[in-house]
């Protein structure tokens, strides 16, 4: 067995892995070890590995190595000389950030550029130095055209999430991104997916570049320390499902992937009303907003976070224990990126994935491309009792923490007055409504037995 190198070993200097040590990172993962030394050499590179393996140090150590920091003597550069850029905002900072804890010591200027925020700060801080920048394509090319970004200094390119990056949408603004670069950069491209069309697309960016897989070509793309379990499940269920897994023994912090903005918002507005520590995340909130709700989470203010797949891509929080895919996601490539949120860095995960009756043939051909064992979903419900002892939920659990309160028995603060104020406030509680839940919850017959009206 071929016994590990150090980062010593692998040519990092003393100023980075100085900085490493102080964020307790002392040991290269596989595809650090196989891709650093071939980034300090200057060589075109594709690098692929499983989400939550150290993809962005795997670039980072190189890119931080091999520009100069003001420090170096013979600094004479104020323009930017690396340059990465990525597919979400979200990315962008967790990149950014991992990036500037690896280069405390060196002091490399650090800046992180993208929409939905203001342009003054970057502003400043391209006016005064940097010397890399993380973006999204978007932001970059605004900056550009506005002559406050120069990218005619730029040693080192890389494009993280590349399949995500060189797909359609982001091609144009990639391009005239990477024309706006030296012909004689580093181009560096690293992504947990990578299909055969992307990477014919993306040698076309690269010159002779070493190709960098960190497992076998027939491993699997999902971790192996993640514990996947797939259930049939009812809509009108879902919510008590979730309710119970949260109550799961050793259950930390938690990431609930919902298909559409309107689906998440709602999910965390009941779990909220059930009692639980939940924020959301998606497109329609603003960007202060949803870094906010991020920093919530982070910080354990909540325990539970909702997301659309905005949030799947690159969001590196210690301690995520479950995964939660709320729908089957739409292929392959968003379940990795999905669970990949837990089991990272060697510790254990469980990613439960719900699938609707009118799923079963997309999630047969997510299990064929992974080449998962859970082929056939197991039909499942909120009481049935290989839930509980599959996920360790102790059987005395409901489906919330308090009890949840009917929409329509929840007061509301009125500034009206009048005789329609008053006879709201009288207006006696709509007992159906629990009723309805709880033959629900229990699987029983819904009958038509309404309070009769004159």
């Amino acid at each position: 067995m071929t016994a590990h190198k150090s980062f010593a070993e692998l040519g990092v200097c003393e100023q980075i892995i100085a900085a490493l040590a102080q964020i307790e990172i002392t040991e290269p993962f596989p595809i650090q070890e196989l891709a650093i030394p071939i980034a300090l050499a200057g060589d075109d590179l594709i690098g692929q590995a499983r989400t939550g393996t150290g993809k962005t140090l795997a670039f980072g150590i190189g890119l931080l190595q091999r520009i100069q920091v003001v420090s170096d003597s013979g600094y004479v550069s104020g323009s930017p000389q690396g340059l990465v850029m990525c597919p979400t905002r979200e990315l962008a900072l967790q990149v950014s950030n991992d990036l500037s804890a690896a280069s405390k010591v060196r002091e490399a200027r650090v800046l992180t550029v993208y929409g939905g925020v203001g342009y003054e700060p970057q502003l400043d801080s391209l006016a005064e130095g940097v010397d890399v920048v993380v973006g999204t394509p978007g932001r970059l090319l605004d900056l550009v055209q506005r002559k406050n970004l120069d990218l005619s200094q730029i040693k080192v390119l890389v494009l993280d999430e590349a399949d995500e990056m060189l797909d359609l949408g982001f091609l144009p603004d990639v391009e005239a991104l990477i024309a706006l670069t030296p012909r004689s950069r580093q181009t560096m491209l690293f992504s947990a997916t990578m299909p055969t069309p992307i990477v014919s697309l993306a040698r076309t960016h690269l010159n002779q570049p070493v190709n960098v897989r960190a497992e076998t070509g027939d491993a699997q793309l999902t971790v192996p320390d993640t514990a996947q379990f797939v259930y049939q499940a009812h809509n009108l269920d879902k919510v008590e499902l979730v309710g119970k897994i949260l109550q799961a023994t050793n259950r930390g912090r938690t990431m609930i992937f919902t298909r559409t903005k309107r689906s998440a918002q709602q999910l965390s507005d009941e779990l909220v009303g059930r009692g639980f520590k939940a924020a959301t995340i998606h497109g329609d909130l603003s960007q202060p907003v949803r870094e906010r709700q991020l920093k919530r989470f982070r910080d354990g203010r909540v325990d539970v976070l909702v997301a659309t797949d905005v949030a799947a891509r690159g969001i590196d929080i210690d301690d995520v224990t479950h995964v939660i895919n709320y729908e089957c996601p739409d292929n392959e490539l968003a379940y990795v990126h999905r669970i990949g949120r837990t089991g990272r860095a060697g510790a254990k995960g469980v990613a439960v994935t719900f699938v609707d009756w009118v799923d079963i043939i997309r999630w047969r051909l997510i299990a064929a491309a992974l080449r998962l064992d859970v082929v056939e979903p197991i039909e499942t419900y909120s009481t049935s009792p290989h839930l509980f002892t599959d996920l360790d939920i102790p059987e005395a659990v409901k489906g919330w923490l308090s009890e949840p309160v009917a929409p329509e028995s929840v007061p509301r603060a009125s500034a009206r007055s009048g005789s329609r104020a008053d006879s709201s406030s009288k207006r006696q509680p709509r007992t159906h409504t629990k009723r309805v839940r709880r033959r629900l919850r229990n699987h029983e017959e819904v009958k038509n037995d309404l309070p009769q009206t004159d």
